[in-house]
């Protein structure tokens, strides 16, 4: 359905549109003034399909509501484990389903000392989230999870973020990463409910639902989003989207990803996303969830500065930095810095331990 105005449809389906400027006290994250998690699919189409202009314009005013400061949090991403992953997720080259024609050499847990000394040079570099990635379906107790465990204490001892994303856990795996001061635990759930057997069939979506509410219940911060650019709909990102706004709380952090094709994976040939497209679903990831950090992730080393600086505009306040993402290359880093300052904005600093 597509509307006139984003203003004619925001009033008229009675979302946040008005709230952040009248409310006159500004909460915390999770209890925002404003925030609502009953949104409704024609609601977020509506947006995803409104005159651009009047979408920035409203995603900015919300922005600016809730994140006056202009800070964007830079996070780094490290593989502690690469390959072999047993999930046919059909975008990921790391899935041992696909090995043979992507190249992709498997490569064992990295060694503790090894990956704090990339945290070192992450946090050098200005990074203060450092997020640390392993291609496993779950998380399996014994000597790798234990050290996990180790890399989330002493990347926290570094005075960082500490952020992992391991696959499934259990409530009690949930815990101990809790327990070991992780801040943040990573689970995407790529893609709408109904799209999502078209990319993925080794796990449901209610496996990702239920790893999300044991991080939870664990007190950790939650940070999960998804893709686009794998031959979805437009309702089918607005359903995406819906899933991640109707949790409650909101999720902390909410990547954005646009599909990254690699050779010898099935969507090796998919268009890629059209730029516009990924400054769409970024605007409307703010309007729906105003506290959240809206991060820009893969696919963002094929935008432009422009394009860059546009989905900064539409409410994005945190990239991933560095090299690489996991597998694939990302922005240089004296970019990326410069590209901040000329856009105004500012680098965040680590939260306190």
């Amino acid at each position: 359905m597509a509307w006139s105005s984003v203003s004619e449809t925001l009033e008229t389906l009675n979302p946040i549109h008005g709230q952040a400027a009248r409310a006159e006290s500004r909460r915390e994250p999770n209890g925002a003034a404003g925030a609502r998690s009953d949104w409704q699919i024609f609601e977020i189409v509506g947006l995803l399909q409104a005159p651009l202009l009047e979408l920035l314009d409203e995603a900015r005013s919300v922005h600016r509501r809730y994140h006056a400061d202009g800070r964007v949090q830079l996070a780094s991403l490290l593989s502690i484990k690469t390959g072999a992953c047993p999930e046919d997720c059909k975008y990921c080259p790391q899935s041992a389903h696909y090995a043979k024609d992507t190249g992709l050499e498997r490569e064992s847990l990295l060694h503790v000392d090894d990956v704090l000394a990339k945290a070192r040079l992450a946090k050098e570099a200005g990074a203060t989230r450092f997020c640390m990635g392993a291609a496993w379906r779950s998380v399996k107790d014994g000597p790798a999870f234990d050290s996990v465990l180790a890399m989330v204490r002493g990347v926290r001892a570094l005075d960082m973020e500490a952020c992992v994303t391991l696959g499934m856990v259990t409530k009690d795996q949930a815990k101990r990463l809790a327990e070991a001061g992780l801040t943040a635990y990573n689970h995407n759930l790529d893609t709408s409910p109904e799209f999502y057997r078209e990319i993925i069939t080794t796990r449901t979506y209610e496996d990702r639902l239920e790893t999300l509410a044991h991080v939870r219940h664990a007190g950790l911060q939650v940070c999960c989003g998804g893709i686009i650019g794998m031959g979805e709909t437009i309702e089918d990102r607005a359903r995406l989207l819906q899933e991640l706004a109707t949790l409650d709380p909101h999720p902390e952090s909410v990547p954005i990803n646009a599909l990254v094709p690699v050779p010898g994976t099935p969507l090796e040939d998919q268009k890629p996303v059209e730029p516009l497209d990924l400054v769409r679903m970024v605007a409307t990831a703010r309007i729906l969830m105003p506290t959240s950090f809206v991060r820009l992730s893969a696919g963002r080393s094929a935008l432009s500065r422009e394009a860059q600086i546009l989905c900064f505009l539409a409410g994005a306040n945190s990239i991933f930095y560095g090299d690489k993402l996991l597998t694939t290359a990302n922005n240089d880093v004296d970019d990326d810095l410069a590209l901040i300052e000329e856009a105004g904005l500012r680098v965040k600093p680590a939260c306190a331990s």
